[in-house]
């Protein structure tokens, strides 16, 4: 299987199904002649024209209203932030139109859309461009909530997207653009709401979503490994719906979890497992579920600060082992 860049599962996602279905169309922030601030969108406008790819000016709140709009009018749009730290700007369209359109419309509308763009932190980007907004979209009814961790799931995933007939919020990692990871040339789609097992293991599950796998969580899992501890790890790959079957179910089997998320804890996905997992395995439970989330602050510049207020390795490799070494 041939390995692509993380930005090309993307591309591949968008341009295949832009020759699938003409109502698809991708617009944003210099998505055209600048081929994306990230190079999603590379060589598209080329392929497609200035219709289809299509640059907006700096004003998030006006192009996603375009964008609902066109989704309620059977298009299907996919609406780029450069960072979803933006996406606040325009949360009056994505939360008050958008989300609520079928509903308020007793079924007589829909609004297929899609509202991608990186999320979290990539450095040294300050308070303002580095926050996780994952549970704050997830918390709203009408829409669903994707967030990938390699690139063979970002081109499946993208691609049941933009085919969805909701509005989907489709969260990337300006950190990941440049990861590689194997995708297969023949077509495929990942179901949205379906997590995985992305390894087996006996001892504790581990889950998580997004970027904090192939930062975090596979790191740690290694280090656990020398020490002989064997560990699950459940990818959630959709945080709304979430897939509790399948991290009930991982639970049962290793009597322990941890859970591990770059968010701050109060009202995160972290909590929300951690209340499920409570109460649908609670007899199966060795330990009390523990979670890894951002310290409850704004996002500090200096880098140390930067390292000590986010999820790490060794924060998850205390948490398994206060989890393994609990009787």
């Amino acid at each position: 299987m041939r390995q692509i860049l993380f930005r090309e599962a993307l591309r591949e996602a968008l341009s295949e199904e832009m020759r699938r279905d003409a109502s698809v169309f991708l617009m944003g922030e210099e998505v055209a002649e600048y081929n994306g601030a990230y190079k999603v969108s590379q060589g598209m406008l080329d392929e497609f024209g200035p219709e289809r790819v299509i640059d907006t000016p700096i004003a998030e709140l006006g192009f996603a209203g375009i964008g609902v709009g066109a989704g309620m009018n059977g298009l299907r749009p996919v609406v780029e932030f450069m960072t979803f730290n933006f996406s606040l700007v325009a949360i009056d369209q994505v939360i008050n139109s958008a989300a609520k359109i079928l509903s308020m419309s007793a079924g007589q509308y829909s609004c297929p859309i899609v509202f991608r763009g990186p999320t979290g932190n990539a450095g040294q980007l300050g308070a303002q461009h580095s926050q996780n907004f994952e549970n704050w979209y997830a918390n709203t009814p009408g829409l669903k909530v994707v967030v990938p961790a390699n690139p063979y799931d970002a081109k499946g995933l993208l691609k049941a997207s933009i085919r969805d007939n909701d509005p989907v919020i489709f969260m990337e990692s300006e950190l990941m653009y440049g990861d590689k990871g194997e995708v297969p040339e023949e077509e495929y789609i990942i179901p949205l709401g379906k997590a995985e097992v992305k390894k087996e293991g006996t001892d504790v599950t581990i889950v998580s979503f997004g970027k904090m796998i192939p930062r975090v969580v596979n790191p740690a899992i290694e280090e656990l490994a020398k020490m002989g501890i064997n560990a699950e790890l459940v990818d959630l790959r959709t945080v709304r719906p979430i897939d509790y079957d399948t991290v009930i179910n991982s639970v049962k089997k290793t009597n322990r979890c941890v859970v591990v998320e770059e968010a701050w804890p109060l009202s995160s996905i972290a909590t929300e497992l951690t209340y499920m997992i409570q109460r649908k395995a609670f007899d199966y439970l060795d330990a009390p579920v523990i979670r890894v989330n951002n310290m409850d602050v704004s996002l500090p510049y200096a880098p140390t600060l930067v390292e000590a207020t986010l999820p790490s390795v060794k924060r998850t490799i205390d948490a398994v082992k206060a989890v393994m070494y609990r009787s």
